[in-house]
């Protein structure tokens, strides 16, 4: 197989792109040797391969993943064929692994593989082909079967025995006697034939009468002439260019689709008959169901109504039951926000600490009144000394300049 997978690259020929396509059509000719329509595609419903099913071309439609289970089923079905046994593989197999298991059976048939496996994941192309046809051979193998060179039968052309008698006719004569025409080919100038039967005529009567007389045995002359009677008909190659050859086979074709038409009509006169019978058994059976189904019929209309009208009904119901449930949800969330609040204030009531805050509060209120007492007892004194001196000087100004000054005080 290495062999021939490398033969395009090696010949390096114009044809050895499309050496593919050949490989393809013979495994297809070896396919239906092994009468695979039976065996894999009616058994798992699958269309038949076309010629060019397997080969990679941007000219050809691919599926990679039809083509790679196709490739992957006939190459099972090929192995079990070949003589060893092989588990069919599924569609949601592993890829990797369903091309290991092929490659490895392939390999114990003593093929050579040198590609690596991934040529085969396309389930299309050069190697697939290669594969698929290995397998192909190793099955007809086993089965005994083997192609061989066709064998052509000889062709015995007719001679043709030209007479000595001028007046019979000869094909060769008659090939002399048919002039090429600008419009038609192969037509028999019947002009130069009509000569050519007169000269003959002519030749004869000149001859002398001795020769009319015969002394031959006749029965020995029917035997002659039963002998080259089959040599003296003339055969004339037609042409399938001819107008009259296009003319004769419409007259034929026509002919035979009268007389089927003929034998045809009375089978479809008898098949309409028989369409007209049934049609009319179906409408009376059909009206006589409706009869009888009637009561039935207008319990199901009359359950359909109810039906609507139930569905309505619950309808209706599901829009309040959704008008009430966004009402709660709403209710539900107010009520989540009182707790919390409710949650806050109670924490804030058994915590001691805003209390002795106060206190501390309260303490700092009662050092700072004590320090503004004592304050403005000193402002007040001062203010006394202040009075107390002043109305000192007043006095002493009011009296007369012998009054002596008092001794100043420790406040003067």
């Amino acid at each position: 197989m290495a062999d021939d997978g490398r033969r395009g690259e090696e010949d390096a020929g114009p044809g050895a792109a499309h050496h593919v396509f050949v490989v393809m059509e013979v495994l297809l000719e070896k396919l239906k040797v092994l009468n695979y329509e039976e065996e894999v595609l009616m058994k798992h419903n699958m269309k038949n391969l076309s010629r060019h099913y397997f080969v990679s071309s941007p000219y050809l439609a691919s599926n990679p993943g039809e083509q790679f289970f196709m490739f992957t089923i006939i190459a099972a079905w090929l192995i079990n064929e070949a003589g060893r046994p092989f588990t069919e593989p599924q569609e949601y197999d592993e890829p990797n692994a369903t091309v290991a298991n092929i490659l490895a059976e392939l390999r114990a048939f003593g093929v050579k593989v040198d590609f690596p496996p991934s040529k085969l994941k396309s389930g299309s192309g050069e190697h697939v082909c290669l594969v698929l046809d290995r397998l192909a051979e190793e099955a007809l193998r086993r089965k005994g079967f083997s192609f061989r060179r066709p064998h052509y039968p000889t062709e015995t052309t007719e001679e043709e025995s030209v007479m000595e008698d001028d007046a019979e006719l000869t094909l060769s004569k008659v090939e002399e006697m048919i002039e090429p025409d600008d419009e038609e080919e192969n037509v028999m100038d019947l002009e130069a034939l009509k000569l050519r039967t007169t000269h003959t005529e002519a030749e004869l009567s000149s001859k002398p009468d001795e020769i009319l007389e015969s002394t031959v045995d006749a029965s020995e002359w029917n035997l002659e002439v039963e002998r080259v009677l089959p040599q003296l008909k003339v055969t004339i190659r037609t042409d399938n260019k001819d107008w009259r050859i296009h003319v004769d086979q419409m007259h034929q074709h026509r002919d035979g689709i009268k007389s089927s038409l003929k034998e045809a009509k009375s089978y479809l006169d008898k098949l309409q008959e028989d369409i007209g019978k049934t049609l009319e058994k179906v409408s009376s059976r059909e009206k006589y169901i409706n009869n009888q189904l009637e009561h039935l019929i207008q319990e199901y209309r009359s359950a359909q109504a109810k039906l609507s009208e139930a569905k309505e009904r619950y309808q209706q119901a599901s829009g309040g039951v959704t008008e009430r449930t966004r009402v709660l949800a709403e209710i539900s969330e107010e009520l989540e926000k009182v707790k919390q609040e409710m949650e806050e204030k109670g924490s804030s009531m058994s915590d001691g600490a805003p209390v002795v805050k106060i206190k501390q509060s309260l303490n700092k209120l009662k050092q700072e009144i004590l320090q503004m007492d004592v304050r403005i007892g000193v402002v007040e004194h001062t203010l006394l000394q202040a009075k107390l001196k002043e109305k000192s000087n007043m006095t002493r100004d009011m009296h007369a300049t012998n009054i002596p000054e008092p001794a100043a005080g420790p406040f003067s």
